[in-house]
């Protein structure tokens, strides 16, 4: 069961810690302050919304759900969907998606679901990321579960254990579903893939028989497309100074991609829900070893999320821009490329260094999304 104590270090709130959560973020001040700047609405309403709170349900309901409602109608040109009928509303499952934003991937998966009546996800969140107390009143009050960071090499496995039992657990109750990100933290230059690691991690609470145990967790990839990365600039900075140099991630910094991520303009937004990876599972099983299945299923999941990938004007305009061609002129017009190339050097102009590797990078986040449909040849969704 999920409440064992032996979550207790990393599962989401529960039973009497969820009132006493809610009292605290209802009177911490620097997150009244930024929730009332991003939504428009006064502290008071804040308070007011999150009394009476004595569950998770509850607290998605009353308080996060129209919260990321606010931020998707202010923040956004809409937020579509598609495969939301693979999705079964008396069944959990295993959401594994490409990871742009630190919050809202999850929570606006949620919206989808809870829309459709379908079981919400328990999300996964790095320990870098509880920086505070009120953030980690508001990521355990909204149902997430903690990724440990920074572990020493010898606890690493021990760690990924007791998570492999816990999403296990969550999708085998079949109370919740769980989202997990691909590969650890955010995609920073658009090439989206799937960490080898992460689903030996899956494999380690389940049966030995390799079919057998990725059925049982119902693994379903989703492709996140932002027309407008809202992070697209502290991402260009942040791989800017891992190139000329060493960069240091602070809590600050962090806390920044938060927020800017919340608040940021993202433009048109896309989910593509693929259907639960099932009978795809026995030609995998042919390889000649866990390994080579391993693989096998990393680029069979790749190839899901990177073949369902809606690729905006933006991102052939971002191609065509660094590499100095028009091979893809037709998907986008003179207007959609002026704004394009206004938009990133505003957000440049503020940065420091090299501006030609600044552009690039920038430039490199909006086209590899382009550069692997050309690879793989993803003419058309990749989704059956």
């Amino acid at each position: 069961m999920t409440s064992d104590s032996q979550f207790n270090a990393i599962r989401p709130y529960i039973g009497e810690e969820i009132p006493a959560a809610v009292e605290r973020l209802s009177q911490a001040e620097e997150f009244l302050t930024l929730f009332s700047q991003m939504t428009r609405v006064d502290k008071s309403k804040i308070q007011e919304q999150l009394q009476g709170i004595t569950s998770r349900e509850q607290f998605q309901a009353q308080f996060f759900g129209p919260t990321i409602q606010r931020l998707i109608a202010g923040t956004t040109k809409g937020v579509t969907a598609t495969g939301l009928e693979y999705i079964e509303k008396d069944k959990s499952y295993l959401f594994v998606s490409n990871h742009r934003d630190i919050i809202l991937d999850s929570a606006i998966l949620n919206v989808l679901l809870c829309e459709r009546g379908c079981h919400y996800c328990e999300a996964a969140i790095g320990s870098n990321l509880l920086i505070n107390k009120w953030v980690t009143d508001l990521v355990k009050l909204d149902a997430c579960f903690i990724i440990e960071r920074g572990l020493p090499v010898r606890d690493m496995i021990t760690s990924a254990n007791l998570r492999s039992h816990y999403l296990r657990d969550v999708i085998y109750e079949n109370k919740d579903s769980v989202w997990i990100a691909q590969k650890e933290g955010r995609t920073k230059n658009g090439d989206d893939r799937t960490q080898h690691s992460l689903l030996k991690m899956f494999r380690m609470s389940g049966p030995k028989d390799f079919v057998e145990n990725f059925k049982e967790l119902r693994v379903v990839p989703v492709s996140i497309s932002y027309e407008w990365e809202p992070c697209d600039d502290l991402k260009t900075d942040e791989l800017y100074q891992k190139t000329v140099g060493e960069y240091v991630k602070t809590p600050a910094a962090d806390m920044r991609s938060m927020q800017q991520g919340l608040s940021g303009f993202k433009g048109r937004v896309h989910f593509a829900i693929t259907p639960p990876i099932d009978h795809e599972l026995i030609e995998i099983d042919e390889q000649a070893n866990n390994g080579d299945r391993i693989a096998e299923l990393a680029a069979f999941m790749d190839a899901r999320i990177q073949g369902n990938f809606k690729l905006w004007p933006n991102n052939y305009i971002a191609y065509d821009l660094l590499h100095s061609t028009n091979k893809f002129a037709s998907k986008y017009n003179d207007e959609e490329k002026e704004n394009f190339i206004r938009v990133m050097a505003e957000k440049l102009e503020k940065l420091e260094g090299n501006r030609s590797i600044l552009n690039n990078i920038f430039l490199e986040i909006y086209a590899n999304p382009v550069k692997n449909s050309i690879e793989h040849n993803y003419s058309s969704p990749v989704c059956e």
